[in-house]
């Protein structure tokens, strides 16, 4: 492999959306969902098996930031104004980290929503310049990917579950971490979490239109997907399930 490709920060040409590439790291993060689900029932009943992914997933995250950090500081382009874990998959990166390391319910509530939520929309539209097989390209998916597998890890292996209070707790948090943020992209002349303005890239705030309006449309838009995200996955299979289960009761008598 040429290591420019890899490694530099300079490119011949710019990632591809839903090019075969793109297409393939989605399938790998999918996969890799599927496979967590398939062993939770192995990895509920050992412990240190549990222990072990619980601990792996944590690291993985730590070298995905930290490899970042290494890669700008070899490149010379470090900069507080762009290279600060300030978006918000930076910092659901660094909670889930904590998250895993100390199985914080109160975390899960805000990272089953804010965690996969954005890490799944990050991967379908990338703020992402550098195609495979270059290092950001790889850094990228195994990060966002590992943020979707740690909320994940809870739900299924460590039978962590949501509630409604948990959905606008989420939206809270959301609000005080993006004034926060606002501060900082004011002191630091910045776009952290695209307070600012759009990306450069295509992303999904392209249909959301102009700034600020976008903003608010970016909330409701997130409420939405996170009440999704809790019916379709928590309390319809709920209703489903106590439904079957009177009309199973009902029978037997």
């Amino acid at each position: 492999m040429n290591l420019n490709l890899f490694w530099d920060r300079h490119r011949n040409q710019d990632f591809s959306m839903f090019s075969t590439p793109h297409l393939i790291a989605l399938s790998i993060v999918a996969l890799c969902c599927l496979l967590l689900y398939g062993s939770r029932f192995a990895l509920r009943t050992h412990s240190g098996l549990r222990r072990s992914v619980r601990l792996l997933l944590a690291l993985l995250l730590i070298a995905c930031e930290g490899g970042l950090h290494v890669w700008y500081v070899s490149q010379d382009i470090w900069s507080r104004s762009s290279s600060l874990p300030l978006e918000l998959c930076g910092i659901t990166l660094l909670l889930s980290v904590i998250m895993l390391l100390t199985r914080s319910r109160l975390l899960y509530s805000f990272l089953y929503f804010a965690g996969i939520g954005g890490a799944f929309i990050a991967l379908l539209t990338p703020n992402l310049v550098y195609p495979f097989p270059h290092f950001r390209f790889l850094l990228f998916f195994i990060a966002h990917g590992s943020i979707i597998l740690a909320s994940l890890y809870m739900t299924w292996i460590e039978g962590y579950k949501p509630a409604w209070r948990s959905l606008f707790f989420t939206m809270l948090c959301l609000n005080v971490i993006a004034a926060c943020v606002y501060a900082a992209d004011m002191l630091l002349d910045s776009n952290y979490m695209f307070l600012a303005h759009k990306p450069s890239t295509f992303s999904v705030l392209d249909y959301f239109g102009p700034y600020p309006y976008y903003l608010l449309v970016e909330e409701a838009f997130a409420f939405v997907i996170f009440l999704l995200m809790f019916l379709f996955f928590f309390k319809l299979p709920e209703l489903y399930a106590s439904r079957r289960g009177r009309r199973g009761w009902t029978s037997m008598r």
